[in-house]
């Protein structure tokens, strides 16, 4: 490919400046690592699934549900970043389970018929996890007495304290993010719970970046994660190390689905 690629890192952004200081450091290890088209800045993609099957893009984090579902066949998989927060193990995640703190102790069995908050229908932690832990509880199809649609975990967080809504799942390393740099976003809210564990989130290129570039990328990210320029970045948004791993490590995210719908349960309803 010729040209200025596109790269990005649009999911955790609640320390956007460590983002843009451990950008200075992949930028370099990206050059040295022999990658073309290797851009100045980040991009700061609206549309993130036209950003994901750009077929100029380089490098971007992405979530598990689209990638084996609407990215399928247009991105290639790098491998994903270990984080330390509670629910990680390597590349292992799960969603915290929150409610609002006069709910705290709760069991999930207790938000039978009250209203859950969710920020996409795509998203892997905050519906697709939520759907899968809910689905063995459903009766007829149905758990919650409502569900709303957020666009954001942030803004499902703050339907569960301004009592739009009780239960939302928010992915660990989200939810240790904010308590860590936006600990007021958390006021009056709690954790009751975790979801299956998924990979997490899958670090891709495009579809038709080539085997070399997809080697030098992965290298690049392996140096960064050991890389004592990074080391301040790395710790402000709590990421431990780079695994490369195949795609079928992802398929866990298609099997909750899929047990979700055999047990009735193929929306959150």
């Amino acid at each position: 490919m010729t040209g200025l690629r596109s790269v990005a890192l649009p999911m955790y952004l609640s320390n956007r400046q460590a983002v843009l200081s451990l950008w200075d450091v992949l930028r370099t290890r990206l050059l040295q690592a022999g990658c073309g088209g290797v851009p100045q800045a980040l991009d700061w993609p609206d549309d993130l699934l036209a950003h994901w099957h750009d077929p100029q893009l380089l490098l971007s984090q992405t979530c598990g549900y689209p990638l084996t579902h609407a990215l399928a066949g247009a991105v290639q998989l790098l491998g994903c970043f270990h984080y330390d927060a509670p629910g990680c193990e390597g590349m292992v995640c799960r969603s915290q389970l929150v409610a609002r703190a006069e709910h705290g102790g709760r069991a999930l069995a207790d938000f039978r018929g009250l209203r859950a908050a969710f920020n996409s229908r795509d998203s892997q932690s905050g519906y697709n996890a939520l759907r899968a832990a809910v689905a063995p509880l459903a009766s007829e199809g149905r758990f919650f007495g409502e569900v709303l649609a957020t666009g954001s975990h942030a803004a499902s967080i703050a339907a569960v304290q301004q009592g739009r809504a009780d239960l939302a799942a928010i992915d660990c390393v989200t939810w240790a993010g904010l308590q860590r740099h936006m600990p007021q976003m958390l006021t009056g809210v709690c954790t009751i719970g975790l979801s299956q564990a998924y990979p997490g989130l899958p670090l891709v290129t495009g579809r038709d970046t080539s085997a070399k570039e997809v080697l030098a990328l992965q290298t690049a990210l392996a140096a960064l994660v050991e890389d004592p320029a990074a080391a301040a970045a790395l710790a402000a948004l709590g990421i431990t190390g780079f695994e490369t791993l195949p795609l079928i490590s992802y398929l866990v995210c298609v099997d909750m689905h899929l047990q979700a719908q055999a047990l009735g349960y193929p929306e959150l309803a």
